[in-house]
């Protein structure tokens, strides 16, 4: 499959298959997750697993380097045949304003060819230009970019290469593929580096909590964008304990319900004398009204919705330690994922909820640690242990960010473990069935 514009590249010829469990690259593969899952298995959090990991190889290579990003967007195709990545000449440095990203795909099932589709100037290293496949649509596909003194999303379609322009940029999509939730990326690229996008500054630098920005809603047939709710909005809503002296807000991590019927979002704010922020957990209708504050610890990290009315999230509750918990949306019930890893890590269901695969930061030995939990008995299945060099820290920081494909079979993670960062597909049909 290639664009009208764009013709492959040469084919992936390099060998296909990477075993990481017996690498010369795979550093320190198998004691630290032994350890923990043993540790765990005492503790009577989890048995502990088979190190009989499934195979891995490579689908993107050098001299360039890629990667998807973040964990909660559609990569594959409908089919499970075509990746979609970003391609970019340089690592280790924030993103400037002229530098410019390849998107593309690889097709697993012809040599992993790299299929070039666009490229972006809005981007940054943990997720990417926003880069997935629309909803609903086999062809489609949606990113975004900068064009002058505006973020912008493009639509293109694969087969036609037929493209349009929408003059705002996107986050999440709903399920139907026709509008999305979108935060200020100016201001997050100043509250928060890696997150946001350089080349447009934010005007609203110096308010701690601007009435003008916040999460707009953008139809995606029109390009009609409308601020759902600002960052005054939600500095208004009490928090226990109060905003610390100075608190300037943010929006980050936004995702819409299976359903299309509501959307969660982390609000985030940080005190002039404060060294790291806080954080709190919302959901919304899909108007902006209807807001309820499902987490108000200050501690909430990774999320994903399990079905239309509860979410996991890597969070602390009341006095508990930050864990694994499945919250009820709109009642406030939340109930610990027993099995889990006690450590934060990118979590989604499989198709079909029977199984949560997540993964770890860098251990004590700096390798990162994907690994599925089958629900039924708790059973937990590392999926390999891959060695992030120290360059890789900070805001350019090589996570796993563990996706599925659309048949659960098939896992892809982000890694530098081989030399620079690169695409990596994992098969676990052996372990899932």
């Amino acid at each position: 499959m290639t664009t009208s514009a764009e013709q492959p590249r040469e084919k992936n010829t390099q060998p296909q298959t990477l075993n990481v469990h017996h690498s010369s690259l795979y550093r320190c593969t198998r004691r630290t997750f032994v350890k923990t899952l043993a540790a765990a298995a005492v503790a009577g959090q989890v048995r502990a697993a088979d190190e009989n990991l499934p195979p891995v190889r490579a689908i993107t290579r050098g001299p360039k380097f890629h990667w998807f990003a973040y964990y909660d967007k559609l990569q594959f195709d409908p089919a499970n045949r075509f990746v979609l990545c970003n391609e970019v000449d340089f690592e280790h440095r924030s993103p400037r304003a002229d530098d410019i990203i390849k998107v593309g795909m690889v097709d697993t099932q012809d040599g992993d060819k790299w299929i070039e589709l666009g490229e972006s100037r809005a981007w940054n290293w943990q997720q990417g230009c926003m880069l997935q496949w629309l909803p609903g649509s086999s062809n489609e596909v949606i990113w975004n970019d900068r064009q002058e003194n505006q973020f912008v999303c493009h639509i293109l379609d694969v087969k036609s290469g037929k493209k349009h322009t929408l003059p705002a940029p996107i986050y999440t999509i709903s399920p139907d593929g026709k509008w999305a939730v979108s935060p200020d990326f100016r201001r997050l690229n100043d509250c928060r580096p890696g997150y946001g996008y350089t080349g447009i500054s934010d005007p609203n630098r110096d308010v701690l909590a601007p009435e003008d920005a916040g999460i707009w809603k953008v139809d995606l047939q029109t390009g009609k964008q409308s601020l759902l709710m600002s960052f005054a909005d939600l500095a208004k809503i009490e928090q226990p304990g109060g905003f610390p002296e100075g608190a300037k807000h943010w929006f980050n991590h936004l995702l819409v319900a299976p359903d299309g019927k509501r959307f969660e979002f982390l609000h985030r704010w940080q005190g002039r004398a404060e060294r790291g922020f806080k954080t709190r957990m919302f959901t919304a209708n899909t108007d902006g009204k209807d807001l309820y504050l499902l987490n108000a610890s200050g501690k909430v990290s990774h999320f994903v919705w399990r079905d239309a009315n509860h979410i996991i999230a890597f969070a602390g509750w009341g006095a508990k330690e930050w864990r694994f918990q499945v919250f009820e949306d709109l009642t406030g019930k939340a109930e610990e994922v027993e099995g889990m890893l006690k450590t934060d890590g990118h979590c989604t269901y499989l198709p079909g909820n029977k199984w949560i695969l997540c993964d770890t930061y860098p251990d004590k030995q700096r390798n990162q640690n994907p690994y599925l939990l089958r629900l039924s008995d708790r059973k937990l299945y590392p999926l390999g242990h891959f060695f992030l060099s120290p360059e890789y820290k900070g805001e350019w920081r090589c996570d796993n960010h563990p996706r599925f494909s659309p048949d659960g079979c098939k896992v892809t993670i982000d890694s530098p473990h081989t030399g620079g960062r690169q695409l990596h597909l994992i098969d676990i049909s052996g372990i899932v069935g």
